[in-house]
Formats: structure tokens, sequence, C-alpha cells
């Protein structure tokens, strides 16, 4: 993309719904809503008329054009375009932040109770893979580290408001911050966390990586937490994607030349273990569901 002044990010409480136009930038004082409230909440997409949407590129990008990556709008594996195009749209509902370099979405079939994408938007990279893409490019590497610490910090977040009420070690934070918004004069938010005790490190129950063969044909980098706990964890290749060698940790970047991580293997084969106590499910993929609901409510309760 053409090279201008960076933004700051813009988060899910400054995205309109999709269909709407986009706030202004100086509005009238409103009550914010709560933004790890709105990351898992999304309200089904408006359909667009054929007529209103566009494939030209912002006028700020040249080369390549949006038409010259021949994106499919019937092919499942284009999906992420349109939030790399026009993230202000909102499609889906599914925006987290976004700017000139980077959007952030929820994923559409998560695999985990929270999972994100970060997607570059820069076209020169879209279609490179994100190994060769992270293993070349000492840049965009730093810049990709740069972006998954803030939002492992994001996700760890929103992991605490979901469960920290049920987890013993998150049981000293939960009292002191009740103790502290109950008060005559409480402190604002931003100012809690220095008066308060650490509490479950949730940020140590998320992962970032890549796959060694993407779904999806835009370059992604998948962040979520490891509970592996979703209606749309659906059978055994879904399971294994993210607990073999098919996923590729940020950690581990960059690869050296001929690395054996470029390549995963006959990976699907692979028997499936339990993430949290190793137990062999071989290829009971049933079984192994009704375990990952127990192992789940375990987890929360650490």
């Amino acid at each position: 993309m053409a090279t201008t002044a960076r933004k700051a990010p813009i988060a899910a409480d400054d995205i309109p719904n999709e269909g709407q136009e986009a706030r202004d930038v100086n509005p009238k004082p409103e009550k914010r809503r709560n933004a790890f409230t709105e990351l898992m909440t999304s309200k089904k997409p408006k359909t667009i008329p054929p007529e209103t949407q566009s494939l030209d590129p912002p006028s700020a990008i040249s080369t390549p054009t949006w038409r010259s990556l021949k994106r499919n709008p019937y092919d499942p594996r284009d999906g992420l375009g349109e939030y790399i195009e026009h993230p202000e749209k909102n499609p889906g509902g599914r925006v987290i932040q976004y700017d000139d370099e980077f959007v952030v979405i929820k994923d559409k079939y998560p695999k985990s109770s929270v999972h994100l994408l970060l997607i570059p938007r820069d076209l020169t990279l879209s279609r490179t893979h994100p190994l060769t893409a992270l293993s070349t490019n000492p840049t965009l590497l730093s810049s990709i580290r740069q972006r998954v610490t803030s939002l492992k910090a994001l996700v760890a977040s929103e992991l605490r408001r979901q469960y920290g009420r049920y987890s013993a070690a998150d049981a000293p934070y939960q009292a002191a911050l009740e103790a502290l918004m109950s008060s005559d004069d409480p402190p604002a938010p931003e100012n809690c966390a220095a008066l308060l005790p650490p509490g479950r490190d949730w940020s140590r129950e998320v992962v970032a990586g890549v796959h060694t063969h993407p779904s999806m044909n835009d370059l992604h980098i998948h962040i979520f937490s490891r509970d592996l706990h979703s209606e749309c964890l659906k059978h055994k290749k879904h399971y294994l994607s993210f607990t073999t060698s098919f996923l590729v940790q940020i950690d581990e970047l960059p690869l050296e030349d001929k690395s054996p991580r470029y390549h995963a293997g006959d990976w699907p084969s692979r028997d499936m273990h339990c993430w949290r106590c190793g137990r062999n499910f071989t290829n009971k993929f049933k079984a192994l569901k009704e375990h990952l609901e127990n192992e789940f409510e375990e987890w929360k309760r650490e």
C-alpha cells in the first residue's frame, strides 16, 4: 500500500454496523460501550445490493489493484478480501479494529471461545504464503509481533471478562476490583490495573500462529484462546490444525531456509490428544469433544 502517516487503530466502539455511515470523528459526548462486551457480539449483516459493491481500490492503492487479485466472490477462500478492502463497513459485524496497515476481525468460524484474525492490508502481501512472508521480511515480522502482543492482551482481557468470576486464581483480582469499583470514589478504568493484584495470567491462555497450508487465500494470523471450545470445532482436522505442527506459532518465526517446519507432514492422520491433559483419543472425535466440555469447565476454574 502507499505510504501514509500511520493512524491510531480504530477500535470496535468506533466502527458502524454494516450499511451505516462511519461516525463523525468528533461526535457529541455519549456513553461508550464496553469494547470487551462487544468483542464477541455479532449482528447479522445486511445484504448489500450488487450495484453498491465496488471492486475498485481506494485512491491511495495503485499496485496491485483489487481487480488484479481477481477475488472470486463465490469462493469462500477469498472471504477475507472484503475486510481488507472496506473494513469501515464492518462486514458481518466482525471488525474489531483497523488502520491503514492491518484489520482485526473475529473469526467467522471460531475454533475457540475467543478467536481473532490479524490481516495485513498491503496487497503486495495478500497472496504471500505466511511462512514465507514472516520468515523473509523482518520488517513485517516485527510489525506482526507488536500487533500480536497487543491482541494477546485484548484476548486475555476478554477471557477475564468471560471467565474471571469462575477462576480460583483470579479470585483476589475479582474481589479487589469489586471493592474498588463499589467505593464512593472509584478510579478511572485506565487507573485500575495499578491498584489491583495480578490475579490469573490470562495471557498464558492465548496462542498466536499461522497455518502451514492456510484455508483462506489472504495472509492472516490466528490469535485464539487455547480452550478450543466452540460449536465450530466440528471434526478431527479442525482440532489437529490448531494442536499439531500444522500450526506454526509466532514465537517460532522466522524459520530457517529449508526448515522442516515448512511442511507439516501427514498431520491429518495423527492421533488427537487433549490439549490440557494429554489423553489420546486416536480418531474418536465425538469422545474427544465430550471430554473437551469437561476440560473446559475445569480450565475455567483454575
